[in-house]
């Protein structure tokens, strides 16, 4: 057998040495190395596993290459970020101190700088990743499942408190019900019932009535400002910034209909549901359904040529004999109308679960299904809600803590990928869920750092055996480690930090 190990003095130099002098070195298969196949680490494997299939280009991606003197990759950046929350690293500045460090030498400037930098076009970036893993569930999906696939679109808080943040402003939380520092993100989601990805998004604001986003204008002159070059990415985010939800949700199902992703219904709340979505998707080249809420307001729909608001739809037929009907399966009484809305035939469903109780409504373009199932596929909607929990409660989203807003987007980004990559490994693994498998993830790295420890002590073990029985600390290593199956692990973690 080839020894592994030399002179230990010339080890100790070689430890020295960067990680990553070689450019080709791919991030995910370094730390592949260090994981074994057994219970403990299998959360990490299953992860590592899916990154094995992405198949990505700097110039792609970046548009770009990395210039040769680099310390590290463009490629190499980018997954080490998509690495942090697994090795519970909450933010670049902590970097330094977790056991990610003692593999990959870099300062946190190299993170900043990256994601700070306005010519990536990150919306193509996440595109780029988020459609490989997808269609990596969709190779599966064939004797799964042969349920819909459905878009989903919802907004979420990005509560802040700094004043000092690029474009900040006051929003109103629907979940607190009141006005919060911070910004929206509006995300379209996808879902085939057993897997959830993030597909695309956008950061917005609300300018209020006065235009001032609710701030005084002491805030709004303390708020961080930036020239931004015009025609770049970030300054076409900006832009996104100030247009409404309705306007971005049909330019982001745009581009997923120009990606070539197929999908049989958009799901959404009632925010969404106006005349213009409702043209949009019912003209030819979408080829898809709406399904959602709608407001039990003052919008009018037309049945048998008369105009009519949802409330006095309701009492038109809140009668077993008019078409009231009682679902014992879902335990709710239901009403279904076929009307006209925007020049459009759609049907309207109403629901609720006693008689004291109020009524809501659901809308679709599908005039041929019928309640039970249009009940089941909307409740697919509510699977983004638990990508947002999941996204806060376990990467982060929304909680950075950086002043450009160039950098908000670019972690956005960053974490959508970290949850489509979760999603996607938990898939083709034995986890249940998302947040489970990234629990399994993290414990997992933690063996990372302890094993690092006590790789330290054997080293000063083997020096004092060296020195007291005056033996060379080669033949030890040689003992101890080639000729053990159980020290054999320690093996791949040195392998790892001399990798170059």
């Amino acid at each position: 057998m080839s020894r592994k190990f030399c002179n230990f003095e010339v080890l100790n130099k070689k430890i020295q040495n960067p990680m990553l002098s070689d450019k080709g070195t791919n991030i995910f298969s370094e730390i592949g190395k260090f994981f074994k196949e057994n219970d403990a680490t299998s959360a990490m494997n299953a992860i590592i596993d899916t990154t094995k299939t992405l198949r990505l280009s700097e110039k792609r991606l970046f548009g770009s290459e990395s210039k040769c003197n680099c310390k590290l990759t463009q490629l190499q950046v980018l997954g080490l970020l998509m690495l942090f929350p697994c090795f519970m690293i909450r933010n670049a500045y902590n970097y330094g101190k977790s056991s990610l460090s003692s593999l990959f030498d870099c300062r946190k400037d190299v993170f900043y700088r990256f994601i700070s930098n306005e010519s990536y076009d990150w919306r193509k970036i996440l595109a780029t990743v988020s459609l490989q893993l997808w269609r990596k569930t969709q190779e599966s999906r064939s004797c799964e499942s042969t349920g819909p696939v459905c878009l989903m679109v919802d907004d979420t808080d990005y509560p802040k408190r700094g004043i000092q943040t690029e474009l900040i402003g006051k929003v109103y939380s629907h979940v607190t019900h009141s006005m919060m520092l911070g910004f929206k993100g509006l995300f379209i989601g996808i879902t085939d019932g057993m897997s959830q990805m993030l597909l695309d998004f956008a950061i917005v604001g609300e300018a209020g009535k006065k235009g001032n986003h609710g701030l005084r204008q002491k805030q709004l002159d303390a708020r961080f400002s930036k020239e931004h070059a015009e025609g770049s990415h970030t300054a076409k985010r900006i832009e996104e910034y100030n247009q409404s939800k309705i306007t971005l949700m049909i330019e982001m199902i745009r581009r997923v209909i120009k990606r070539k992703i197929h999908f049989d219904y958009v799901l959404a709340d009632s925010w969404f549901a106006c005349a213009e979505v409702i043209l949009f998707i019912t003209s030819r080249h979408v080829r898809c359904h709406y399904l959602g809420m709608i407001k039990m307001g003052k919008t009018k729909y037309t049945y048998k040529g008369k105009e009519y608001t949802a409330n006095q739809l309701v009492a038109l037929f809140d009668h077993p004999k008019k078409g009231r009907k009682y679902s014992r399966r879902l335990g709710c009484w239901h009403i279904t109308v076929n009307v006209t809305f925007a020049g459009r035939n759609v049907r309207l469903f109403f629901t609720k679960r006693d008689k004291r109780g109020k009524w809501n409504g659901l809308i679709t373009t599908n005039r041929q299904i019928e309640f039970h199932e249009a009940y089941r596929i909307y409740s697919m909607r509510w699977s983004l809600e638990v990508v947002f929990k999941d996204s806060k409660q376990n990467l982060g989203l929304g909680k950075y803590q950086m002043r450009n807003f160039s950098s908000q987007i670019a972690m956005t980004a960053i974490t959508a990928m970290q949850y489509n990559l979760l999603s996607t490994a938990r898939r083709f693994s034995d986890y249940e869920t998302v947040g489970g498998l990234f629990k399994d993830a993290a414990k997992g790295s933690v063996e990372l750092t302890l094993t690092e420890r006590i790789w330290d002590i054997m080293l000063e073990i083997v020096r004092e055996i060296a020195e007291c029985f005056n033996i060379e600390d080669e033949e030890i290593f040689d003992t101890l480690l080639n000729r053990s199956d159980k020290l054999s692990h320690f093996v791949e973690l040195y392998q790892l930090k001399l990798a170059s």
